[in-house]
């Protein structure tokens, strides 16, 4: 292939920009985000749904506008130019991916549309390939769906069992007191690394360790922790790890799975068609090596174009920077819902991710997000694709403010403000 002339050569481990960083947030760089500058009903944007996802920077916004205008081919199969150009950017996000989140080699990182096929590719070819009935999926009570939905139609095909390590009370933190008699004859161990309901951080590298010890297979949802956190998936010890682009400044309908290469090589395509092929015949077809066997037909060139240049964002502002800001505007939004009486916050007391959910005694959420949008105040209710830690918690629905490095205290001393004026409203 002419396109690998073009690509950096593979090191064993990657240079990682963000270590020893250290610096706040510009207070200038909100300026880089256009949709940040609108005002909604007359009121300017505060956007506190980051959880859902996050805004994009100009930088990113360009690469994906460059890309159409200059270098749009398909890749890998061409040999002109602009298929050469292709090839190479796709490929390059590739490595860039590798880098942010230190996967040994690039040739452990699968695109895919986002974190939820992600985890369906891994229930899809490793799950189905390795568990049988009577095995164990141990999961927990604060997963998204994405990372319940797929191991339930396993389960129900293989005769495969679904474990949970409970989550404590309104705290939200998980009961681990128990862990070793939960982990026994556990198979596969994935739990989301920051709860997008919650904002609990998970210490996934300790439950990583004790799954590893029983010999289980260890997945890691980083959906809400990419991009907000350090993440290197050698120090986390997880066989795979799942992530979306539009949750770190990058364009929607990408993300990444990083599989480690032992466990690639047994797995079964994902889906059948062109790119995924080495030789096909009318019976039988052979497959390209990974990570291009999971990867058939063509793929979201323009999205790793722009996921691309939104780690290169990130890794400029560096992640210990945006950790500590995030967990920062969480704290400080923390502290003044909790003035209003009749008001029940979720998640743990000491640091949490950029989120804060909380629910009124007497005041429904969708009338809350209702009215504060007519203020300009845009946030998330419901249960978050998170229905049954929500009927554990005893409550439908729950409201949801969640931040990122371009979100202020002055923003939250707004959001404060039109809560107090839709709650006298309403009363």
């Amino acid at each position: 292939h002419l396109w690998r002339e073009r690509l950096p050569r593979h090191h064993h481990r990657w240079p990682n920009p963000r270590r020893g960083r250290m610096s706040s947030i510009p207070a200038t760089i909100r300026e880089d985000f256009p949709t940040l500058t609108q005002e909604i009903n007359g009121h300017p944007l505060v956007y506190f749904d980051n959880a859902a996802t996050t805004q994009k920077p100009r930088p990113v916004l360009e690469a994906i506008q460059r890309y159409y205008e200059h270098d749009n081919a398909n890749v890998h199969r061409g040999i002109h130019e602009l298929s050469n150009r292709a090839t190479a950017a796709y490929e390059g996000a590739r490595h860039r991916v590798a880098q942010f989140i230190n996967a040994p080699s690039a040739k452990d990182i699968i695109f895919t549309r986002g974190t939820t096929e992600a985890l369906n590719l891994v229930a899809a070819t490793w799950g189905a390939g390795n568990l049988r009935e009577g095995d164990v999926i141990l999961l927990t009570e604060m997963e998204h769906h994405s990372n319940l939905v797929p191991w339930q139609l396993l389960a129900q095909r293989t005769g495969a069992q679904l474990r949970f390590i409970p989550v404590t009370g309104d705290f939200g933190e998980l009961d681990l007191s128990d862990l070793d008699e939960r982990l026994s004859d556990v198979k596969l161990l994935s739990l989301t690394h920051i709860s997008n309901a919650l904002g609990t951080i998970n210490p996934v590298t300790e439950l990583c360790a004790k799954a590893k010890a029983v010999g289980a297979v260890t997945l890691v949802d980083a959906a809400q922790s990419a991009g907000h956190l350090p993440l290197d998936v050698q120090a986390l010890g997880c066989d795979f790890l799942a992530f979306s682009g539009h949750k770190l400044c990058g364009p929607t309908g990408i993300g990444a799975l990083f599989a480690r290469a032992e466990l690639q090589a047994a797995m079964p395509p994902y889906q059948g068609g062109g790119e995924m092929i080495s030789t096909v015949g009318f019976q039988t077809s052979e497959y390209h090596e990974p990570p291009h066997k999971f990867e058939a037909g063509t793929p979201n060139i323009a999205g790793a174009v722009g996921l691309h240049a939104a780690m290169d964002y990130l890794d400029a502002l560096g992640s210990e920077a945006i950790h500590a800001h995030d967990t920062d505007i969480a704290a400080y939004a923390k502290e003044r819902l909790a003035e209003f009486d009749g008001i029940r916050i979720f998640g743990p007391a000491g640091e949490r991710g950029g989120l804060v959910s909380f629910v009124f005694e007497k005041v429904h959420a969708l009338d809350l997000a209702t009215m504060a949008d007519q203020q300009g105040v845009a946030i998330r209710i419901g249960h978050h694709c998170t229905q049954p830690l929500h009927e554990k918690l005893g409550v439908p629905a729950t409201a949801r403010a969640s931040f990122y490095f371009y979100n202020t205290r002055a923003e939250v001393d707004r959001f404060i403000e039109v809560l107090q004026k839709v709650i006298q409203l309403l009363k």
